[in-house]
Formats: C-alpha cells, sequence, structure tokens
C-alpha cells in the first residue's frame, strides 16, 4: 500500500494567474473551492485567455488571484495594487495590465475555447514570436468550469524534487507545474503515472480517481512573478518522463497526474493520502 500526506494545497481563482495556498479548503466534482472560477475573455478574438499562448499571455503570470470561495476575488498587480473582481474598473485595468482589451467572466461562453502553443516551438522560437497553436474547447471534460481537463491536479514531492535537482537552486517547482494537491508519499519519482486508474483517499472523505498524466504545456518555463523565465522546466521533465499520457496523444513531458472527484470532502495540511491498488 502506498500512503503518504499533503503537504501543500493550492487553488487559483482566475485561470492563468498566479494563485494561493491554503491551509484547508473543500473539494467537490468542481474541484478546490474557488478554483478556477473566473477567467479573462479576450475581447478582439472571443477566446479565453492562457499563458499557454506564451506571446500573447504571458503576462498574466505577473498578477497573482486570491479568494473566491466564499468572498469575491481579490486580483494584486504587479506593482502590488490590489482590487476585487467585483470593482467596476476591474475589466479597464486588467486590460491594461494585459495589453489587450479584457473581460473578466464568472460563465463558460458557449463554444469557449484557448489556445496551447506547441511548447516545443516556445523552446525554439523564444516567447515574443507566435509559433503553432492548437486550439481547445473549454468545457467539454466537466461542462461549465474552466478547467482545461480535469479539477484537479496532483503531484509528489519525490517529482518535484528530482526536477528541482536538474534546475538552478530557487527556479522553484511548485509555483511554476501550478499543482492543487502535492503529496509526499512513499514513492519515487513520477510514480503518478503508475496511479491512472487508481484511488486516492484524501483525509478523512475525498476520494479522487487518476485519470491521466498531466503533460506539460510552455507555462513551467515562465516567469512566474519573482521567479525568472527557466527553459529547463519543460526539458527536464522532456528527458525524464517523456510519456504517452492518453492513447494517441504521442510522448509528451508529463509532471503530476489529472485527477477527479469521485467522492467530496474536506482536505487540509498534513491529511493523510492512500493510493489505492
Amino acid at each position: 500500500m502506498i500512503s503518504g500526506r499533503v503537504v501543500r494545497l493550492r487553488r487559483y481563482p482566475v485561470k492563468s494567474l498566479l494563485g494561493e495556498r491554503l491551509p484547508a479548503a473543500d473539494i467537490d466534482e468542481t474541484g478546490v473551492a474557488g478554483d478556477r472560477r473566473l477567467a479573462l475573455l479576450d475581447q478582439t478574438s472571443g477566446r479565453v485567455a492562457s499563458a499557454k499562448q506564451p506571446h500573447r499571455w504571458r503576462g498574466l503570470l505577473t498578477l497573482r488571484a486570491a479568494g473566491g470561495a466564499t468572498d469575491p476575488v481579490r486580483v494584486t498587480l504587479a506593482d502590488g495594487r490590489q482590487l476585487s473582481a467585483e470593482d467596476p474598473d476591474i475589466d479597464a485595468v486588467l486590460s491594461a495590465a494585459a495589453g489587450r482589451p479584457v473581460t473578466l467572466v464568472d460563465s463558460v461562453p458557449a463554444g469557449a475555447t484557448l489556445l496551447r502553443s506547441h511548447p516545443e516551438a516556445v523552446l525554439a522560437a523564444g516567447l515574443t514570436d507566435e509559433v503553432p497553436a492548437d486550439e481547445s474547447r473549454l468545457g467539454s471534460v466537466l461542462p461549465g468550469t474552466f478547467f482545461d481537463f480535469a479539477p484537479i491536479h496532483l503531484v509528489t514531492t519525490a517529482t518535484l524534487d528530482r526536477i528541482a535537482g536538474h534546475l538552478p537552486p530557487g527556479a522553484g517547482t511548485v509555483e511554476r507545474y501550478r499543482p492543487n494537491l502535492v503529496l509526499d508519499t512513499d514513492t519515487a519519482a513520477f510514480a503518478e503515472n503508475s496511479w491512472v486508474g487508481r484511488e486516492l483517499r484524501v483525509g478523512p472523505d475525498l476520494v479522487l480517481a487518476v485519470l491521466a498524466p498531466t503533460p506539460r504545456c510552455a507555462v513551467p518555463t515562465l516567469a512566474h512573478g519573482p521567479l525568472p523565465r527557466e527553459p529547463e522546466a519543460l526539458r527536464v521533465p522532456a528527458r525524464l518522463n517523456r510519456i504517452e499520457p492518453l492513447p494517441g496523444a504521442g510522448p509528451q513531458p508529463c509532471v503530476g497526474a489529472y485527477a477527479r472527484v469521485v467522492r467530496p470532502g474536506r482536505v487540509a495540511d498534513g491529511d493523510r493520502v492512500v493510493v489505492g491498488s
């Protein structure tokens, strides 16, 4: 039996903005309470803004969002200013920060899509060039949400430590790979690959079903607040854990795993985790 504990719990109230650490949170079929409940809609293209398209949206990772479960989301700008998602000037302020006209939305528009730049092309061309991208529809797996694939992203400390050993000191891993749950388990790095199809029991009530390894886009390579750009954050998993996350998807660098919620529950730092057989 594989066991461990929760060592970090995070949420990201606005899609592609920096998030926050939580001591505890309720988790249901739509994920961590308050997670990715809002997004920015590009007024020009009609697509959801995503840092997965770095040449256009990498600046979103200079902004930080907090709250949103029971209180309004708060956004902190790069200069330290804070404003509420309910502020009447929120769209104008975020448009200025993003460099394009955007609207903060709390529901997925019909047919909403985003663009995911090919990560290897981003590494080759740099951050300012437009490169080939795939268009994906939001809400196809979990209708009405801003998740790309699943409501929970988890990763083990063993995986993060293995990657960190190949990055410059202080490069950061948790911030770059944006998990909801960081788990300290008695496993080797990239054990999450073998958890697909298994259930995880977290705390007294929560049960998760692991769906697939998490393929990485260019986002981990970008500057995240004070963390500088780090291309090795993609190159390292490409060397160490290049696998096929889903049948027919082709080999991709993967870090962590996606999961859905089988049974909701409240989770806190230190809660026990058991991986089923």
